[in-house]
């Protein structure tokens, strides 16, 4: 028997097919599907439009979706949205930095963006990752290897990392000093 998230993933999985195939019938507003809109939107009228979208529109959104529609898309309350906009082909590097510094961004999409190799190479990705509090503790100290001195000498004095990580940051500003003399 499976279970009710089960049944949900499955159409999130059919509806997304059908998206990606462009053979969907779901209906969302043409503007929100074109980079750069002609007619700018307001934001607190689109949060509105989207928040009053079914599931089936938001996912066809969070797929094909504008950076404005992507931004909210990325906050949305359910996994499978938030999973899918970071599967929209147009997400750029930027985004994908704001996502990961977001304090609102939840484990599974920090832990989503710190699988994906080629987000990794960007070092706004990487500095992101390692100063969310919410990144899982084992992604956020093997990034920090990755990090240049004055960043971890940041997040050394932060207050807003887990403990844990202040004092690898610490323990890494110590060698590479100690190296430099």
């Amino acid at each position: 028997m499976q279970a009710e998230g089960d049944d949900d993933e499955a159409a999130a999985a059919v509806v997304a097919s059908a998206v990606e195939a462009g053979t969907d019938q779901i209906p969302v507003p043409g503007d929100l599907l074109v980079e750069g809109a002609t007619q700018p939107r307001q934001n607190p009228s689109l949060y509105n439009e989207i928040a009053a979208m079914n599931m089936g529109q938001k996912i066809k959104l969070a797929l094909r979706g504008n950076r404005d529609a992507r931004t909210l898309l990325a906050r949305d309350n359910t996994k499978t949205v938030r999973r899918f906009v970071l599967s929209n082909p147009m997400i750029t590097e930027d985004e994908i930095a704001n996502i990961a510094r977001d304090r609102n961004s939840n484990e599974e999409t920090l832990r989503y963006i710190s699988e994906r190799g080629d987000w990794l190479k960007s070092y706004g990705v990487r500095r992101a990752l390692a100063t969310n509090p919410k990144t899982p503790l084992v992604v956020a100290l093997k990034l920090l290897a990755t990090l240049l001195i004055q960043d971890l000498a940041r997040i050394a004095k932060s207050k807003d990392v887990p403990q844990a990580v202040v004092i690898q940051a610490r323990k890494m500003v110590i060698i590479q000093r100690d190296r430099g003399q």
